[in-house]
């Protein structure tokens, strides 16, 4: 058995009507509540469990993250959107990992977009790539195309990679259903045997004009997932046991309330800014005594670097060398993060007979 994922610790916060603007007590001068997610940066995970139903878990906000990591590529509207739905998924997923690591998020498909990738990596970086064929995106993206036209059949894959020489743990499912989020439900039903909720939301946010600087359109995604807590966990999530006085019928009882509340959330709540996420987890499950933990950042961070690409190089043959030069310079583009190295060719044509 691979490495497990554990459940968000720590005491928490419980969240009552004096924790949001207009709800009660503010601090001070500026009207803000205190221990809003106006106090967190723009792009974080946080934890949550809902006491009365036995169920936990995590909202997400990305903003300059996920606006840089799409951004990146200069790929059709419909391919990010598909890419950001990816990376909200996979910072969902990732955000449990209690060691130093990596979740890959893998799609393999027939589709127009034939390959995805994301990866998390401790402490919360991000990056992320597609491939696809532009002519197939426009044909299948005429008046707009859902996750399950742009992959057509194939498969979702899920890797925890715990580094240090240590083993991978992998799972895999069919992509089914219209969105990632509908795969990812059908691994934790199956696979894991967790009941899990899981919502995505993706688009773009105009930001007005501020002083000088204009007003612009940047993307944002947001996320909510909700797992019912169960004695044996699971790899991507779940909790590390039942919450204390909830078993049997009490426990069933519970989590068809937390599903119906989580089934709720509206795109807008996820992807308003202007909105708390302690004010949206108190609006969805104040009648199940909701307690918000510690909240995570997240950044997008690629992890490329000259060194990194030149010990690549290192291992290719003059031969293949002399392929890949052009001009005598080798060119290489992450794939990643778009970011160009150049190369003197003549430096790993001439290490022979040096």
């Amino acid at each position: 058995m691979g490495p497990r994922f554990r459940g968000d610790g720590g005491c928490g916060t419980w969240l009552g009507k004096q924790h949001f603007t207009g709800l009660g007590s503010m601090d001070g001068d500026n009207g803000r509540a205190e221990g809003t997610a106006a106090d967190k940066p723009g792009d974080y995970v946080l934890p949550f469990q809902l006491e009365a139903s036995g169920a936990r878990g995590r909202l997400i906000r990305l903003g300059p993250a996920v606006d840089e990591i799409l951004t990146r590529h200069a790929y059709p509207e419909p391919v990010l959107l598909l890419l950001g739905e990816a990376v909200a998924l996979t910072a969902l997923l990732g955000a449990s990992l209690k060691f130093d690591g990596r979740l890959i998020l893998q799609t393999q498909s027939g589709g127009p977009v034939s390959f995805m990738v994301v990866q998390y990596s401790t402490p919360g970086h991000l990056r992320g790539y597609a491939a696809f064929n532009g002519d197939e995106v426009a044909k299948a993206s005429n008046g707009g195309a859902a996750a399950k036209v742009l992959l057509g059949g194939g498969q979702l894959a899920m890797t925890i990679d715990p580094g240090a020489g240590m083993e991978r743990y992998q799972g895999i499912v069919a992509l089914t259903g219209e969105t990632l989020a509908d795969a990812a439900h059908e691994y934790f039903d199956r696979s894991e045997q967790i009941p899990t909720f899981i919502r995505i939301a993706v688009a773009r946010h105009y930001t007005g004009p501020d002083g000088s600087a204009p007003g612009k359109w940047t993307w944002r995604a947001g996320g909510l997932m909700v797992q019912k807590l169960t004695a044996e966990g699971g790899r991507f999530g779940g909790g590390e046991g039942l919450a204390s006085g909830i078993t049997g019928d009490d426990d069933d009882d519970g989590w068809r309330r937390a599903l119906a509340l989580a089934a709720t959330v509206e795109d807008h709540e996820l992807l308003d800014p202007a909105l708390p996420s302690e004010r949206l987890l108190y609006r969805l499950f104040h009648e199940e005594t909701v307690r918000a933990f510690t909240a995570s950042p997240l950044a997008a961070r690629c992890g490329c670097s000259r060194e990194r690409v030149e010990a690549m190089l290192e291992r290719f043959s003059e031969d293949d060398i002399a392929d890949m030069a052009k001009d005598n310079v080798i060119a290489v583009t992450c794939e990643f993060c778009n970011r160009n190295y150049k190369f003197d060719a003549d430096r790993y044509l001439k290490r022979d007979s040096e």
